[in-house]
């Protein structure tokens, strides 16, 4: 683990950026720190290209102190307007070693620890994927369960463009990614909290409010429902639904903090793009 080097900062937090919208790329351009010594989590879904990702990260970790990254399924898609090609694990990596290049921390990078305000916390992004466990109602099987989504005509684009070579399906490759994560976070000192980052909530209870509840297959792990608890988080971050707000669960706090697409967030009261505080907690805050 590295140490940060404290200061006066905010651990901050944003998600689902989708520059390829020139209205969320705006957005990107106006995201300034507070001060010098702001850190930004960023969980996921900045873009679909790699071009875009290396614009938006190059010019965030430009900006901030430190910018810690945890990828979204579109980062992972092999999107026929991307001149790179690569699928699966070889994508994944390429994105790692690029995230590299900018000095942008990933998750197979050391967690750094967060020693600034309302710290020492370790702060962990996390790559842990989906395996269908969150089935529809009265669904079994992730087949039955494909098949109750299709005639809704609900189903993710992942099922086009995410690849999970050389894996043989998305779910083996979840199984591998929280087996070696867990691994990682059983690991860490036993007096540290953490902040747990990951594109997909660790527990299902967030998806309670999906206007189509079938959308839930895409959106994380059984396997997780007890992180939140074993390893002592603090707050847990995660996008990926677009439906940012503060919930509670065994009394740990979850954030979604993502921006989503400009259809949504026209519709909503507060301005777009905005940065959630996620250490120190705001006095009189969740």
């Amino acid at each position: 683990m590295a140490l940060s080097a404290g200061g006066a900062g905010r651990l901050l937090a944003i998600s689902d950026l989708h520059i390829g919208y020139e209205e969320n790329r705006a957005l990107v351009e106006k995201l300034r720190p507070e001060s010098d010594d702001d850190w930004l989590v960023v969980a996921g879904d900045v873009a679909e290209t790699v071009a875009d990702i290396r614009w938006a990260l190059q010019t965030l970790s430009g900006r901030f102190s430190k910018v810690i990254w945890a990828p979204g399924n579109h980062e992972l898609w092999t999107h026929p307007k991307d001149a790179v090609t690569l699928r699966g694990v070889p994508r994944y990596e390429y994105l790692v070693a690029l995230c590299r290049e900018l000095g942008v921390t990933t998750p197979e990078d050391p967690y750094p620890v967060w020693d600034g305000p309302g710290g020492p916390v370790v702060v962990a992004p996390l790559f842990l994927l989906y395996d269908y466990s969150f089935l529809p109602q009265g669904c079994v099987t992730k087949e039955e369960g494909l098949r109750y989504a299709q005639g809704t005509g609900i189903v993710c684009n992942d099922e086009y463009l995410l690849h999970p070579d050389p894996y043989p399906t998305r779910e083996a490759w979840c199984r591998a990614r929280v087996a070696l994560t867990e691994r990682r976070l059983a690991e860490l000192p036993g007096e540290l909290p953490t902040v747990l980052v990951n594109h997909y909530p660790l527990d299902r209870h967030p998806m309670e409010i999906l206007w189509h509840p079938e959308f839930a297959m895409w959106c994380g792990t059984e396997q997780t429902a007890d992180w939140h608890r074993r390893f002592r988080v603090e707050t847990m971050v995660y996008g990926h639904l677009h439906i940012p707000r503060t919930t509670f669960h065994d009394g740990v706090r979850f954030e979604e903090v993502s921006v989503g697409y400009p259809r949504e967030w026209r519709k909503r009261p507060e301005p777009p793009g905005r940065l959630r505080r996620i250490l120190p907690r705001e006095v009189g805050g969740p």
